[in-house]
Formats: C-alpha cells, structure tokens, sequence
C-alpha cells in the first residue's frame, strides 16, 4: 500500500510539471480518480486530449495515457478465455451464454495490480460548466508481484499440474477488444463532470476493471487465463491547464 501511495505522489508530481510546461496546454487534461466497492479498489492517473467536433463544438473524441492500480482482499479470479467461458470469439460472445462448465478459480488472500494502458475517450458538454464523458483503455502493459493461489475446479483431478496451489503473476499485455475477447487488464470509466472553476473539475460516476493473472502452468482445458471483473462507483478530480 505504502508503494503505491508513493507511485501516485510521483506521477502526480510528473503530471503537474507537464501541466505547468507549455507543451500541453489547450484541450489537455489531468484526472485522478478513486473507486472503491470496500474489498477492492482502483486509483487511477491519467492525461489525455480531446478534439472538439462539430459546429457547436459539444462532441469531442480523444486519446490519452493512464495508470491503473487495484488491489484488494480475498478475490476470485475465474476462467478468462473467450472460446472457454462462450465457446466462441470475436462479437459472438455478445450474445453467448457462459458454459459453466468451463469454469474454474483462482482465490487470491489479496492481489495488487498495475496497468498503464493508452486509452480511448468521448465526451460531450451539455453545458459550459456540465459534461458526460465515457473513456476506455485499449492497449498497454501490466506490471506486479507473482503470488499463490488456491485453485479450484471440478475437473482438477483429472487434468495436468491440478496442484491445490498455483503460482500465477498479471498477464503482461493489454488489449481491447470485445468483452471477453479482451486480453490483460483494463479499466474504463462513465462520468459526469462539473466545473467548479475554470480549471478545475469533480467528476463522479463508475469504473469498470477488467484485471487477470496467468498461472505458471496450464490447467484444465489448457487454459492459463483467470480473469476478475468488476463495476464500482468513482469519484475524482480533474484539472487542465487551459479551459477552452
């Protein structure tokens, strides 16, 4: 815990100074965000630029980087390949039932994640002051310590390295791609947004955390994957150097 405080300190430290440079300046913005459902948590950082749109110049598309860590108490990590939890890939698994069957654990007495992910975002300002925004991360890499795990599955007597423990450490990369097509862990937010000052910004909405761990063997079906997801409320604050 004391590591990651530090982390966040650090990148905060490096956002303020591009934010006091001139190099990013106009449509630029700075975010922390905070979200919590009381066992697991996400802090989040992150910068990013948005390109106004439109004749009005309410719609705006942009991009940016954020760093991501979670962490909590006892979690379950369950099945995380798409052609196991659906039988399926790409956009069928949109509208698949999950084979149960398929599905084994990993339980974690506590897990800590860390993700810096390129990220996606769309916004729209309803007023000067009142905005909606939903953002995505879409590719990136994931870094933490490799822990044991207790593993459970129905089939674990029959299939190859069944030990009751495994050894597994985050899947390494990230990438979007639909539901549980996606790879690694990624994090993603839907927010209002309120400018209390020209420069300064509360947003308060929810995160939606996808993280995953790879065990150091293949276990039933062959599958190495253990995915955890979940949606929290967030809050955070929001700063940029120039509001246009």
């Amino acid at each position: 815990m004391k590591k990651i405080f530090l982390l966040i300190i650090s990148l905060t430290i490096i956002f303020q100074s591009f934010a006091q440079s001139n190099y990013f300046t106009t449509n630029s913005f700075y975010d922390l965000s905070l979200s919590s459902s009381g066992s697991q948590h996400i802090g989040a950082l992150s910068w990013h630029h948005l390109h106004k749109l439109g004749k009005k110049k309410k719609f705006s598309i942009g991009y940016g980087l954020r760093f991501t860590s979670a962490f909590g108490g006892k979690t379950d990590f369950i099945t995380a390949d798409a052609k196991l939890t659906s039988g399926k890939t790409g956009l069928g698994v949109l509208f698949s039932d999950n084979i149960l069957a398929n599905f084994d654990t990993l339980s974690f007495g506590s897990y800590q994640i860390n993700a810096i992910n390129a990220s996606i975002y769309l916004n729209y300002a309803i007023t000067s002051k009142l905005e909606i925004e939903f953002n995505i991360d879409a590719i990136g890499f994931t870094f933490g310590a490799e822990r044991t795990a207790d593993y459970n599955s129905s089939k674990r007597l029959s299939s190859p390295n069944t030990l009751t423990q495994q050894r597994a450490k985050p899947t390494a990369f990230n990438l979007l791609l639909t539901s549980d097509n996606d790879i690694g862990s990624l994090n993603s937010e839907i927010l209002i947004k309120y400018w209390f000052k020209p420069n300064w910004g509360l947003k308060a909405g929810g995160s939606y955390l996808f993280t995953e761990y790879t065990t150091n063997n293949k276990l039933f079906l062959n599958n190495d994957r253990f995915r955890n997801k979940f949606f929290v409320p967030m809050i955070g604050l929001v700063y940029t150097v120039k509001k246009p």
